[in-house]
Formats: C-alpha cells, sequence, structure tokens
C-alpha cells in the first residue's frame, strides 16, 4: 500500500454514488468500463472471465454475480467518484440498503430488453426510502429484442417517475453504434475498437426524428420546472444551457429522471454517462444535512470539514487479516490516531489507519473529511449502523433497516474439535452481515443461521469453509414461522405474587388482546387505565414484559405479532410491588392471554416472477399450483411468457432445480419477500 497525500478535490466536486439494477442488467459492467476510461484500471475487465475489479471475491467469480457491495473511487473531469457497486440478487438486499443509507446518488440500469425486473423495483422503491436522488441507464442495446422506447415505458408504468431521455440511438440491436445528445443536438459514434466517441452532425436519416424529440424533452421539463417555463414561453424554445440546469434540479428533487443509453460491454455510452453524473447528481454539499439526534434533542450537521466529526459505519470487514469498518464521514475531519465516540455503545475508539479503498486493495490517507467514504482499522466494538462521533460533540445518527431473516439452517461442524472454529467463523459472519443471525436452538442444542434466503445461506456457508478450511454439515433450510391473534380476549386477570423471605413480588394487571387491524404485523401497546391504579412506571414494565412474551407462541414457540394488548387496569402493593414484578406480570399475563385467544399460524410469501420460453408455460403454471402458489399476472415478451404468482417460502427450496429441469435450462426465476400470510388448515388454539 502506498500513503496518498491529504485529499485536495472541493466538496463540490465530489460525488458518492452506486449503481442499482436487477441481476445480470450489467451494473459491475458499468463499474468497469468507469474505471477502465477514468483511468483507474489499463485493462476492461469482463463478469464472464472472472477479471473484473469490484467482483474479487472467489464466490462471485465463480457464480458470476455482485454478492458484497465494493467501494472503488476514480477521478473524471475533475471530479472525485466514490462508486460502490451494490448485489443484484434479492437475498443480498440488506448490502443494498445499507449503501443506499450513506449515497448521495445513484445509477439505476435497466436490460433494453427486459426493461423494469423485479429486483429493479425493489431496489428503486429502497432508493425511494433514503430520497437518493438517481440517473437511469438503459444497457445492453446492442441486444437482440432491444428496444429503448420499451424499456422507458416500463420505467413510467412500473416506477412512476417522469422519465427526461436525453439520447436517442443510433441503430438497433447489432447495428447499434452511438447515440444522439438531444441536448446539443450532435451525434456521438463509437467505432470498433474505439473507446472515445467521435462527434460528429446527425445522420439526415435521424434529423427528424431527434427535433421531434428534443422538443419533447423541452415541453416535459417546461412542465416540471419553473424556470425552464419562462423561457419556453418566450422563446419557444430551451437553450442547452438551460435543459442541463433544469435537468440537474429536477434530478436531485426527485422530480424527474434523466436517461441515458448505451451498450457498456461494448463500452458505447459511458463516456456520456460519466459526464452525466458528474452534471446531473449531487455532491456532499448539495444534500440536506444530516440530522441526528443525541439525549432527545435533535441536530444537524452540514457537510462541513470544519465542523464536529460525524460518520456512519455502513460495511464492516472482519477478515483474519484485520479489521475494516467503512465509514461515510457527513461532517468534520478526522486524522490517523484521533479518538472518535460510538454513542450506541457508549465506548471510545481510537483511528489506527484510514484508507481510501478499491475493492480488495486499499490506499492509506493521513486524513479524511466530510464527504469521503473510506475504511477505517482499529476499531474494536462498531458494528454496520453504528455512528462515530466527535467526543464533545455527541450525535446518534439513524442506522439502515435490517430485514428480518426468513431461511434458516442448522450448521454443525463435521468434526468436533472444528466446533470452536466453527462458532469464531459465524460470529465474524454476523459481524460482517447483519442480515444473518446465529443462535442457538435452546429446544435442541443446534446452531441455527437465518438469512435472507437459500442463496444467502449457500454464500455464508462456503465463505467459512474457504476462509477456515472447516467443513460444516448444514440441515434443511427452515423458514421462519409467525403467530398471530385472529379472536382476542378481555378482561384477563392475571396476579403475580411471590413471597419468599425478604422483600415480596407483587402486580396485578388486566389485560385486553385483540388483532391489530389490518396489516396482519406489528405490535401495539397501550394504557386504559385510570385514577393512578398503576403508575406509569410501571406501565412501562408490564409493555416491556408483553413485549418478552411475544418471543414465543402458544402453537409453536414462534415469534407473535399482530396483535394489540390493551392494559385496563390493576393494582399495587405498597411495599412489594416493583418494576420488576410488573414486567413478569406483564410476560406471564400475556402468555397465559395468548393461550385464551384464537391464535393461527403465518408462514412467509413471497412473489415469484418466472421467465420461460411460452411452449413451458403451462408446465410451469402446474407446477407453481402444487407448491400452492397463487398466479398474480402473466405476459408476453419476445416469445417469453413472464409469469408472476405469491408462493410460500417452505414450497420454494429446490425450485431453481425444477425449474430448469422442466425447461431444458431455458427457465429463470426471481424471487422478493411480500409479507405473511396464514398457513391453510393452519393449527389455531383457543
Amino acid at each position: 500500500m502506498r500513503t496518498e497525500r491529504p485529499p485536495t478535490t472541493p466538496l463540490s466536486a465530489v460525488r458518492n454514488l452506486g449503481i442499482l439494477a436487477h441481476v445480470d442488467a450489467g451494473k459491475t459492467t458499468v463499474t468497469e468500463r468507469f474505471l477502465y476510461l477514468t483511468g483507474t484500471t489499463h485493462k476492461r475487465g469482463e463478469v464472464h472471465d472472472g477479471t473484473t475489479v469490484t467482483d474479487f471475491d472467489p464466490q462471485e467469480r465463480d457464480r458470476g454475480i455482485t454478492i458484497f457491495a465494493a467501494a472503488v473511487t476514480c477521478a473524471w473531469d475533475g471530479h472525485r467518484i466514490n462508486l460502490i457497486d451494490t448485489p443484484g440478487h434479492v437475498d443480498f438486499a440488506d448490502e443494498v440498503e445499507r449503501s443506499l443509507r450513506v449515497l448521495d446518488g445513484a445509477i439505476a440500469v435497466f436490460d433494453a430488453v427486459a426493461g423494469v425486473e423485479p429486483q429493479s423495483e425493489s431496489v428503486w422503491r429502497q432508493a425511494d426510502r433514503y430520497g437518493v436522488p438517481r440517473i437511469a441507464f438503459v444497457n445492453k442495446l446492442d441486444r437482440a429484442g432491444a428496444d429503448l422506447d420499451t424499456a422507458v415505458a416500463s420505467i413510467r408504468e412500473r416506477l412512476h417517475p417522469a422519465p427526461l431521455v436525453v439520447q436517442l440511438p443510433i441503430g438497433t440491436e447489432s447495428g447499434f453504434t452511438g447515440v444522439v445528445d438531444l441536448l446539443r443536438l450532435r451525434a456521438l459514434v463509437w467505432t470498433d475498437g474505439s473507446d472515445t466517441p467521435a462527434e460528429l452532425p446527425v445522420p439526415d436519416s435521424l434529423l427528424a426524428e431527434a427535433r421531434r424529440r428534443r422538443r419533447l424533452l423541452e415541453e416535459a421539463v417546461a412542465e416540471l420546472h419553473p424556470v425552464a417555463l419562462e423561457e419556453f414561453y418566450a422563446e419557444s424554445t430551451l437553450s442547452a444551457e438551460t435543459l442541463s440546469a433544469a435537468l440537474r434540479d429536477l434530478t436531485r428533487t426527485g422530480d424527474g429522471l434523466v436517461v441515458l443509453c448505451g451498450s457498456a460491454y461494448r463500452n458505447r455510452g459511458i463516456e456520456p454517462l460519466l459526464d452525466a453524473v458528474v452534471a446531473y447528481l449531487p455532491a456532499p454539499s448539495d444534500v440536506p444535512p444530516v440530522r441526528g439526534t443525541y439525549d432527545g434533542g435533535e441536530q444537524e450537521r452540514a457537510a462541513d470539514p470544519r465542523l464536529p466529526f460525524s460518520a456512519l459505519a455502513f460495511k464492516v470487514s472482519a477478515a483474519g487479516t484485520g479489521r475494516l469498518t467503512y465509514l461515510r464521514i457527513y461532517s468534520g475531519t478526522i486524522e490517523r490516531g484521533d479518538t472518535v465516540w460510538d454513542p450506541g455503545a457508549r465506548r471510545t475508539e481510537r483511528i489506527g489507519r484510514i484508507l481510501r479503498v478499491q475493492a480488495d486493495r486499499h490506499e492509506r490517507l493521513e486524513r479524511a473529511v466530510a464527504g469521503d467514504i473510506v475504511a477505517v482499522a482499529g476499531l474494536k466494538s462498531a458494528r454496520a449502523g453504528s455512528t462515530l462521533c466527535a467526543p464533545d460533540a455527541p450525535l446518534l445518527l439513524e442506522p439502515p433497516t435490517v430485514a428480518d431473516p426468513v431461511v434458516s439452517v442448522a450448521v454443525e461442524a463435521r468434526r468436533s474439535t472444528d466446533t470452536d472454529r466453527l462458532a469464531s467463523a459465524l460470529a465474524r459472519l454476523a459481524e460482517e452481515d447483519p442480515s444473518l443471525v446465529v443462535r442457538t436452538d435452546t429446544e435442541t442444542g443446534q446452531t441455527v443461521l437465518s438469512g435472507m434466503g437459500e442463496l444467502h445461506l449457500e454464500v455464508a456457508v462456503e465463505k467459512i469453509r474457504l476462509a477456515t478450511g472447516v467443513e460444516v454439515t448444514v440441515g434443511r433450510p427452515r423458514v421462519a414461522y409467525r403467530e398471530t391473534v385472529v379472536r382476542g380476549v378481555s378482561g384477563l386477570v392475571y396476579r403475580h405474587v411471590k413471597q419468599d423471605g425478604g422483600s415480596g413480588q407483587f402486580a396485578h394487571v388486566v389485560l385486553d388482546v385483540e388483532p391489530l387491524d389490518g396489516s396482519g404485523s406489528g405490535f401495539e401497546f397501550r394504557s386504559a387505565v385510570v385514577g393512578g391504579r398503576v403508575p406509569q412506571e410501571y406501565v412501562r414494565s408490564v409493555e416491556a414484559g408483553c413485549r418478552d412474551a411475544l418471543a414465543e407462541g402458544p402453537i409453536g414457540g414462534f415469534p407473535v405479532t399482530g396483535l394489540r394488548v390493551t392494559l385496563t387496569d390493576g393494582a399495587t402493593h405498597v411495599k412489594d410491588s416493583s418494576e420488576q414484578a410488573f414486567r413478569t406480570a406483564g410476560r406471564l399475563g400475556l402468555r397465559e392471554a395468548l393461550r385464551a385467544c384464537e391464535t393461527v399460524l403465518l408462514e412467509p410469501v413471497v412473489e415469484v416472477t418466472v421467465t420461460v420460453p411460452e411452449d413451458a408455460v403451462g408446465g410451469v403454471l402446474g407446477d407453481l399450483a402444487a407448491r400452492r402458489g397463487r398466479v398474480t399476472g402473466s405476459t408476453t415478451r419476445t416469445a417469453s411468457a413472464i409469469v408472476t404468482a405469491t408462493v410460500p417460502l417452505s414450497e420454494l427450496f429446490g425450485y431453481a432445480t425444477r425449474l430448469r429441469s422442466r425447461t431444458q435450462g431455458r427457465g429463470t426465476f426471481t424471487a422478493r419477500p411480500t409479507g405473511y400470510a396464514r398457513v391453510p388448515g393452519g393449527v389455531t388454539t383457543r
């Protein structure tokens, strides 16, 4: 590693962005072309050759997909671009979630043949949740069946932004050679073997269409942007400068989506995409100040190196060679050897080294400033989602959300002598990936690993084997069932009395339990006690006890969800009542109430999108029906059928192999969690 001089790039010339897309839309190839065109690498990496920079993990290269979010840095037109290549498979959506939490902008990549695919929609909604500005790149225009207008129509229909197409393709499918820049009405043409486009006049055959589309772009922008509207009324047209400024504003507010096109594999359309990143996506200084809390008060920190330090940890790499914590710095400056405060763990940490990340390679830095995305060594307790800040200016930032795991496997070392090594490897895995949960089953004594899908768990187990050499035995995946209340009880009385010498315990509670309206998920606690019969501090203890009771339901010991508990009455003892007594009463009282309620079993369901040849649709529909699937839609596109169905997750184990055999290897499917549904004929208690 080499030591880099302190960064001199002004904040306005920094771009922190991610690449978002469905599996195989071309995210990693776009990233590789960015690195190549900016001079960061000197050879174009290819996914199918296993030579990409960001897919450096052996499993990523073997499987040909991105599994772990990878950060790289490159420079373009005087700007520093910090780029995160995110996974596209639904099993690794948590990696995308944690990356989006710290990004200022994103490029959404779409396949020109498939348009918006299921995971494209999922990552789009994730970006909506964090308010991340985006531009779109319609990739693979050189493929048979590629159509820019169809892809843009699917963006409009399924994602509901206002697409603002700024380019027109030159040529179709294998004849795709370049694009027409509608802002400046010029042609950018790539010849075979050339990485830089030739700037030419618009071909005569496309001139009328280019002018028509330029007019449509002007009208669409004028409808959305007041300054552009004034110029459009006054001049009946918009200058390239006004259009560019309006597109930048609309991108950053989310009112419009700039759409570009090209073929990343053939290196066509990448330079204009880099120009669009610089022109339209925001710098750290353009985004609102980050908000945080401490001791009940809310604070703001702007992206200013002179303000107190604050940063969010979004990724931890706990490899055997050392522990790296990836940070997005929101304000202030840190230098090697500084002491920072972790308000979540309530402890100080020392910054050992600061590193600029280039996938699996690193460059040492003496300091990092607001707007940077860096890795630091030396932190011992920080986890993904931890806030780090100046000790004399504490601030707690909101961490990214972590989805509940839905699939579990039992894991054990084949040799008893490897048990401790396996436990250590599992702990390291859970530290790196918060969506992986390791627990010990209290009834069976088995170690259970839970995650977001079969592939997620398969990758985790293989990672243990490659990193440690421990051979692991894996049991059949089990899904995470839930229990819920469909008919409640009122006025259940529970009295907790314990007297065994000295101070006793006394707590009297009266509980109403009812289903939570609508969603069938969540938990709500209310107090309807009047006259101070149960003091407020004891009410909080009752709620805590009720939450304890939700861990195990009366049917099969699964977590309970979708209910409302109301504390309607109670009584205290002048000496023997305590917070602990009322917490115990809340826990045991709700357990007794649940046994008196009518409860049912819930199972996780997923939305499955199956793409198969038209001649295989019948067999696929029959197989989905046998798996208790409910078909919700079916469309035909270029000799293929796309079937959408809702299927219980427990029925999907082994489906990939079954689908391949039914379609001679031509069928594919994706699945994304949609919630829980009642198990037909499921066990109920009363």
